[in-house]
Parts: structure tokens; sequence; C-alpha cells
């Protein structure tokens, strides 16, 4: 079982929390309407392998958002934060 640091509430089980989706896509400003940028931001994405930064929900807690690194290749949750939060693979291995 994996279990996430939630900032909010501390250590919870994975099944509090549901999945929202990619940490690193920023999404365009709101001038672009119908352009490249909002296809790209919508319908393209990575299937990483190794520490990703993920948005998961606390549905079943805080009800807050939460970034997590997450190893995609072992599912080692490697770090969590707030959302603003800087979460570095480099900051994980070393415990800061």
């Amino acid at each position: 079982m994996l279990y996430i640091e939630c900032p909010y509430c501390g250590s919870r089980a994975h099944e509090e929390f549901t999945y929202i989706g990619d940490a690193t896509k920023k999404r365009p400003d709101g001038a672009e309407k119908n352009g490249p940028a909002w296809v790209d931001y919508v319908y393209t994405r990575d299937n990483p392998r190794g520490p990703h930064l993920e948005l998961w929900h606390h549905s079943l807690g805080c009800r807050e958002v939460v970034k997590v690194l997450r190893n995609t290749l072992t599912h080692e949750i490697l770090g969590t934060g707030r959302p603003g939060d800087e979460i570095t693979a480099a900051e994980a291995e070393t415990g800061q």
C-alpha cells in the first residue's frame, strides 16, 4: 500500500486520494482561445519514466490538493507538498 504524506493531515493511505493529473503542465493564458497551446494542454500527455510531479486530491480527507513527486517505475513517493511548493528529486533524496 502507498502512503502519501498530506501537508495538511499527515501520512494517509493512497485510497483516500484521487489522482488529478500531471503537475508539470502549465495552463495557457486566456488570450489563446483555440490555439495550439490549448490543444497541447488538454490532450497531449507524456508517459514519464522515473520521478514525476503529480497532483492528487485528498478527497476522503481534508479535500485539499497535494503535489506528489512519485517514481512511476517503483511507485515510491519521493516527496509531497502544497501545489505551490517546489519539490525536486534531489531534495527528496537528501531528506530536505
